[in-house]
């Protein structure tokens, strides 16, 4: 395995360009190359289709492990289990893989083409080839590549293989394959803020000069899909937009997306169909904005023996709904468990014109002379975070020149608020609702 920082180029990829072939650098910008990978341990997730008494098919799924062999054509097995032979080709799943073997997940799975018999126009291929998909994903989500083994077994079946007639695979059978098509994202799953737009990353290479090729880009919400584009290049008709048609030639078919609103989240579905094949990625986009946290008062707050302060914690700008705001206290120096502030009154959610919302949790404070260093804290929880944010401030407080104001016995929660006080703050610019 060799470790590269420069970008790893394929010279050897062709791509649709309506009957020109080019070279196109369509690699790895990553820290480390997999390229001289040899070998990779898989999951072959076999399975048996039946039809039972009712006339459904049934489908039963299986795990079987298998090993992905790179090498050349009658290699003998480096393990004793299923061996899928990745023989040389145009393309290559490892040019595109990024950081360490030990991150990469891999899958095989049978691939049926259906009742679409056409022989795949490269040297060697026939009408009877078996076809198997290795899917492989980065642990951390860089990456999701889909690969089209094509096996040419030694004679034909009598009946061409199907899902319904799948050929037996044994324990140690070695199949010898070669890579036919790739179809890969660099965004497994995205994040974004509202009014951004994101760039969905979806590219294709194949291992011949490309006839024919369809690409769709499709959004999957609530059961239901929607074409957000599609093109052809057999008749050129192009349909929608966020696709760059001039890229497609290069293998791009990624998908720009407007400013993105509430309506946009969902799964987006890129599909590249190169006759019989069929390859597609699904994208799910999620909207989250982080709230902005501020109180009303400064690090250090002053407060007279005997008076109320008014204490706001304002969580802004959020989304989704939910956010969880709690105000807190804890002794000088510290406490293991800081105590919750009970009767902490909420406003009721505020909506923006861009989607966002906002928050507010109020509490009133009549402290005691022992009250005097406490800390304050409040703290902001909501899913687009991956810690909570605090916000806290230490209390001081100072004697009252008032005798009856010493004598007075404050509480130091918001216990102490008066039915006034609060029904001046519900009849004012907030409105005050109790915490669910």
């Amino acid at each position: 395995m060799n470790a590269s920082s420069s970008f790893k180029i394929n010279k050897n990829v062709t791509y649709l360009d309506t009957g020109v072939v080019c070279d196109v650098a369509l690699g790895v910008n990553g820290s480390q190359s997999l390229y001289d990978l040899q070998w990779l341990p898989c999951s072959f997730v076999d399975e048996k289709v039946h039809i039972n008494e009712k006339g459904h098919i049934e489908t039963e799924y299986f795990t079987r492990e298998a090993v992905l062999h790179f090498g050349n054509v009658g290699d003998k097995p480096l393990h004793p289990t299923i061996i899928f032979l990745v023989t040389a080709s145009k393309v290559d799943m490892r040019h595109y893989l990024e950081g360490t073997e030990d991150k990469l997940l891999c899958e095989i799975r049978r691939y049926s083409t259906g009742r679409n018999v056409m022989r795949w126009p490269t040297a060697g291929a026939q009408d009877h080839d078996v076809w198997f998909t290795s899917t492989l994903r980065h642990s951390e989500g860089l990456f999701v590549i889909t690969t089209f083994l094509r096996h040419t077994t030694v004679a034909p079946a009598e009946v061409k293989e199907d899902f319904l007639q799948w050929n037996k695979i044994n324990d140690r059978d070695l199949l010898t394959t070669s890579a036919a098509m790739v179809i890969l994202t660099r965004t497994p799953s995205v994040e974004v803020g509202l009014l951004k737009e994101p760039n969905l990353d979806c590219r294709f290479a194949v291992d011949h000069k490309l006839p024919h090729v369809t690409v769709e880009w499709n959004l999957q919400k609530h059961g239901k899909r929607s074409t957000l584009f599609s093109y052809s290049s057999r008749t050129g008709k192009i349909e929608g937009r966020g696709v760059a048609v001039k890229a497609i030639a290069a293998g791009n078919v990624s998908f720009k997306l407007p400013p993105t609103r509430k309506d946009s989240e969902g799964t987006y579905i890129c599909s590249v169909m190169v006759p019989p094949l069929i390859g597609s990625l699904d994208i799910p986009l999620t909207l989250s904005e982080q709230p902005r946290v501020s109180i009303n008062v400064d690090s250090t707050l002053s407060v007279v023996l005997g008076t109320y302060q008014k204490l706001k914690c304002d969580a802004e700008r959020y989304y989704p709904l939910d956010v969880s705001i709690e105000w807190y206290r804890e002794p000088p120096g510290g406490s293991p468990i800081p105590s919750l502030l009970e009767n902490v009154l909420h406003s009721s959610h505020q909506l923006h014109k861009d989607g966002t919302h906002s928050l507010s949790a109020i509490f009133y404070l009549r402290p005691r002379m022992e009250d005097s260093g406490y800390t304050y804290t409040c703290r902001v929880s909501h899913q687009s975070l991956l810690t909570p944010i605090y916000k806290s401030f230490s209390l001081i407080v100072t004697g009252s020149n008032n005798i009856a104001d010493r004598d007075i016995v404050g509480e130091a929660q918001s216990e102490s608020v008066s039915q006034a006080w609060v029904e001046q703050e519900r009849t004012g610019a907030i409105q005050i609702i109790q915490r669910e």
